[in-house]
C-alpha cells in the first residue's frame, strides 16, 4: 500500500501517449482542447463604435446648440464629417462618424424649436468604443492547452474562426467485473446487483474529453476475463477495469492483467474510500483497476484518471478548490489511509459533510460537492476549521 501523493505522482508523471489533432468546425468544439493557438482575423471592435444611443458630437462643441446632419443607425456607413457645431444622431453599435470624439446620451439633450439639440447635463467619458481596444487584428486570443466554452466560440465566431485545431479525443475501454452484475435493464437476482459503473464512467469519460467504449460485463471466469482485457488493450488509449482487483478467492484480475503484459505500477493505495486502485502500463494502452464499489470508482476517478486524460489531451484542466470553513466537526477511529470526505456547501459558504454510509453509498454522491482529504494520521477536523474542499 503505497501513500496517495506518491500514486497520483506515479500516475501523472507517467510517459503517456499524447493525441494527435484535428481540425473541426468551431460550432462542434464545445469541451474540446485547442492544439494550437487560435488568433484574431480582424480588430475588436472593428471601428469606432457608439456605446450608447445619443449624438455623435465633439467635445468642444457641447456647450453650444448643435445641428443635426445625420442619423446613423446599427450597419450604416456614415456619409458626412462632423464639423463645428453639428452632430449626428446615433444608435447603440453605429460607427462613429469621423470628426465625433464623443457621444452624447439622449438623456442629457433638448431639442430645440430650431431643431437644433442643445446639451442639458455633464457628459462623463466618450461613450464610445474605440476600435481595436479589444482586440488587435493577428492577436492571440485562445491559447493551447484550453478547453473549449460557450464564450471561447463566441470569439472565435467574432475572429473569423469557423475552423479550430484540437487534440484527438482518446479512446477509452470500460469493462466492469463481477458474476453479481447484470446490466441496468435486467431484474437482478437476490443475490445480483445492477451495474451502475460502466454507465457513471461512460460519462465521466465524455466530461474529461474522451471517448469511452463499453466491453460489457466480465463474469468470474478467468479465460473470458482474459479476452475481454486483452481486446480492449488492442482498442484503447486507456483501459478501466472496475471490480476483481482485491484479494477475494474471484478477484484474479491482477493475474489477468499480467499474463496480458500489463506493467503493474501499483495495486493499493493508502485511501479510504479507493485502497484496491490499480494502476499499469502496457506497450498500447494505460491501464487503471478501480475498485468495484461505486463511490470508490467515481472518486478514483475524479482524482487520478481524469488528471491523466487531460495530460493526453494537453488539457490546462486543474480541479476547482475552495478554502471553506467545517459546519460540523468530523472525526474517525482508524488514521493509517487519507480518508476522502464527501460534503456540500451550505447557503452560508460552509462545507458539510454528507450523510455517506461507505463505499457503496452511491447516492450520497447525489448531494456532493466536493471532498475534503483528512491526511493519514490526522483523527479530526473541528468545527469551524477552514479546509480545503476539491470540487468533483
Amino acid at each position: 500500500m503505497i501513500p496517495f501523493e506518491k500514486a497520483l505522482e506515479i500516475v501523472t508523471e507517467t510517459d503517456c501517449r499524447r493525441m494527435g489533432t484535428e481540425k473541426i468546425p468551431f460550432t462542434e468544439s464545445l469541451n474540446r482542447v485547442i492544439s494550437v493557438p487560435v488568433f484574431s482575423d480582424t480588430d475588436l471592435p472593428p471601428y469606432d463604435k457608439a456605446a450608447m444611443d445619443g449624438f455623435a458630437a465633439r467635445k468642444s462643441d457641447l456647450g453650444n446648440d448643435l445641428d443635426i446632419i445625420e442619423t446613423i443607425p446599427a450597419g450604416y456607413t456614415p456619409l458626412k464629417k462632423t464639423g463645428v457645431n453639428q452632430c449626428s444622431r446615433i444608435m447603440t453599435g453605429a460607427v462613429v462618424p469621423e470628426g465625433a470624439d464623443c457621444v452624447v446620451e439622449v438623456e442629457l439633450t433638448e431639442q430645440l424649436p430650431s431643431g437644433r439639440i442643445r446639451v442639458t447635463g455633464a457628459v462623463r467619458g466618450s461613450n464610445i468604443s474605440f476600435r481595436a481596444e479589444d482586440i488587435k487584428k493577428g492577436d492571440v486570443v485562445l491559447n493551447p492547452g484550453k478547453i473549449i466554452r460557450p464564450q471561447d466560440i463566441g470569439i472565435m465566431a467574432a475572429t473569423g474562426q469557423t475552423r479550430v485545431e484540437v487534440s484527438k479525443k482518446p479512446w477509452i475501454g470500460i469493462i466492469s467485473t463481477g458474476s453479481e452484475l447484470v446490466e441496468p435493464g435486467e431484474n437482478p437476482s437476490p443475490s445480483g446487483i445492477r451495474n451502475s459503473n460502466s454507465y457513471q464512467l461512460i460519462h465521466q469519460v465524455s466530461l474529461a474529453g474522451g471517448v469511452a467504449r463499453y466491453y460489457g460485463i466480465a463474469k468470474d471466469d478467468e479465460a473470458l476475463t482474459f479476452s475481454m482485457v486483452e481486446q480492449a488493450l488492442s482498442e484503447n488509449d486507456m483501459v478501466l477495469i472496475t471490480g476483481g482487483v482485491s484479494m477475494g478467492d474471484f478477484d484474479f484480475v491482477p493475474s489477468v492483467l499480467e499474463k496480458a503484459g500489463v506493467k503493474i505500477l501499483f495495486s493499493s493505495v493508502a485511501v479510504k474510500p479507493g485502497k484496491p486502485t490499480t494502476f499499469g502500463i502496457h506497450e498500447n494502452a494505460i491501464l487503471f483497476g478501480l475498485p468495484g464499489n461505486p463511490v470508490s470508482a467515481f472518486m478514483l476517478f475524479e482524482l487520478m484518471v481524469r488528471p491523466l486524460i487531460c495530460k493526453m489531451l494537453g488539457s490546462d484542466w486543474k480541479p476547482l478548490t475552495l478554502n471553506l470553513p467545517m459546519k460540523e466537526g468530523f472525526s474517525r477511529k482508524y488514521t493509517e489511509r487519507m480518508t476522502l470526505i464527501p460534503v456540500s456547501i451550505t447557503p452560508d459558504g460552509m462545507a458539510l459533510p454528507v450523510e455517506y454510509h461507505g463505499s457503496g453509498h452511491l447516492t450520497a454522491l447525489a448531494n456532493t460537492w466536493g471532498i475534503v482529504m483528512l491526511p493519514v494520521g490526522a483523527r479530526t477536523i473541528e468545527k469551524g476549521e477552514l479546509v480545503s474542499v476539491r470540487q468533483i
